[in-house]
């Protein structure tokens, strides 16, 4: 990186930046409460709360959003007449899955090759050391030249929407000329990158019942309607022979105008096995920021330790729905529970019910704050001209804010390139890219201030 005042100073918080984000890793902070303790989640609040007002920020509250968790909130003012920059990130992370498949421990952040292991390492923990490590380089550096207002989410990975619906509630709080979401990354690491474009998304729980009660296969196997058979030949519906999607009445040919993702490197970043096909048809790009993709997160049945030969009375499965902008969420979740229905076979009952929802979002790219992110951008990673990608993900918090505030812009950095493998086992922080990333934002913040 090119010596300047803000980059060095940046270099020397780092130490301090691994300490904090080691501390904020150890909260086991899952926002589902039925499996992790909610103490968890209000410590790691407390400790953003901490963290802001050491900083000197004012008005720092912990907000409880209609879906029982915490947000927390601060505002850090700025030169009189200064534009307001909105800072975003969560502090709630997704469960650690197979806890016995990380190396290391996934709630002890731990340095291996070059990088820091843990869960919310870089979604989006790690986000929240970014905001900091910005703020304290401008601090170090002339001050801070625009009013900061800092959100910290603690449910965005259970899209339960308690901060999109306190937002609608509280119109005035969140309210900022420009607003930076740190939740996203960067196309691979080293290479700048704004997200333009993220899906959006459903939750669905699917139910199929066939019998009273669970049967002997047999004494009336072959008869018998098989729940579990049944709700298998649903989920199949939702896949086309190549495993496109296929949800009856949603549309699936848009193509990605923009950069593209080579097929080899896309497997490589995915770790796909040796000799298993991709799935779908177009582009990378089409499959994963422009189409709708339907995927099996769930399934409650019989764990084949301890399974007996019993015909299945009842099955469970929980589908996500990805959807691209242009399609409404809402629209797609009615779409989709129509197709289950439709193709529940042998008569069998099925119910369904969504769970979570999130809009698809698309940024105005032509922006000032987009040059003045690229100017930044330009400084941090020297050599590299910023790129406009998509991400597959979703973060329902955008489209509420843009039709909250349709004035203000919006963009979206972050730390979660494919290396960082967020929401797998041993997923994991880049150190560059969390020290890049936070000279780009300060000197952003310092661009756009004078924009």
């Amino acid at each position: 990186m090119s010596s300047n005042p803000v980059a060095e100073t940046v270099a020397s918080l780092m130490p301090r930046a691994k300490e904090e984000l080691t501390e904020l890793v150890a909260f086991r902070s899952v926002a589902d409460f039925d499996q992790f303790p909610r103490s968890e989640s209000e410590g790691a609040a407390r400790w953003v709360v901490d963290a802001l007002v050491a900083e000197g920020f004012q008005d720092v509250a912990l907000l409880d959003t209609p879906d029982g968790t915490q947000s927390v909130y601060g505002y850090l003012p700025g030169p009189q007449g200064a534009k307001t920059v909105l800072l975003y990130a969560h502090y709630d992370v997704q469960p650690p899955l197979d806890e016995a498949g990380w190396t290391t421990g996934p709630f002890e952040l731990t340095e291996r090759d070059g990088r820091w292991y843990g869960r919310g390492t870089a979604d989006c923990k790690g986000g929240v050391i970014m905001h900091l490590l910005a703020l304290r380089a401008l601090k170090a550096n002339g001050g801070v030249p625009v009013h900061v207002k800092v959100i910290a989410e603690g449910s965005e990975e259970q899209a339960t929407g308690g901060l999109e619906r306190y937002a609608e509630e509280h119109p005035d709080l969140l309210e900022a000329d420009t607003i930076v979401i740190g939740d996203a990354g960067n196309f691979r690491a080293g290479l700048p990158t704004v997200t333009s474009t993220l899906r959006g998304m459903t939750l669905v729980r699917v139910q199929v019942d066939t019998l009273a009660g669970n049967l002997h296969s047999g004494q009336f196997g072959g008869a018998a309607p098989d729940a579990l058979g049944a709700l298998i030949r649903v989920l199949d519906s939702l896949r086309a022979e190549d495993g496109s999607t296929t949800v009856d009445g949603l549309g699936g040919d848009t193509a990605w105008e923009g950069l593209q993702y080579d097929e080899e490197r896309f497997r490589q970043d995915a770790k796909v096995l040796d000799g298993v096909e991709l799935i779908g048809s177009g582009s990378v790009a089409d499959r994963i920021w422009a189409r709708p993709a339907v995927t099996v997160i769930g399934i409650d049945c019989p764990p084949v330790v301890g399974a007996t030969p019993s015909v299945q009375a009842s099955a469970r499965a929980l589908i996500s729905l990805r959807v691209p902008p242009g399609v409404d969420a809402a629209e797609a979740t009615k779409l989709l529970q129509a197709h289950v229905e439709a193709h529940t076979p042998w008569g069998a009952r099925v119910s369904t019910e969504q769970i979570g929802q999130g809009q698809a979002f698309r940024a105005d790219t032509t922006s000032p704050a987009y040059q003045a992110m690229a100017d930044a951008m330009a400084v941090a990673y020297p050599g590299q001209e910023m790129q406009y990608a998509g991400q597959g993900g979703s973060i329902p918090l955008c489209n509420t804010l843009a039709a909250l505030y349709p004035r203000a812009e919006i963009l979206l950095i972050g730390l979660s390139e494919p290396e960082a493998q967020i929401h797998a086992v041993n997923e994991s922080v880049s150190p560059e890219e969390l020290e890049r990333l936070s000279v780009a934002e300060a000197l952003f913040l310092r661009n756009y201030a004078v924009s």
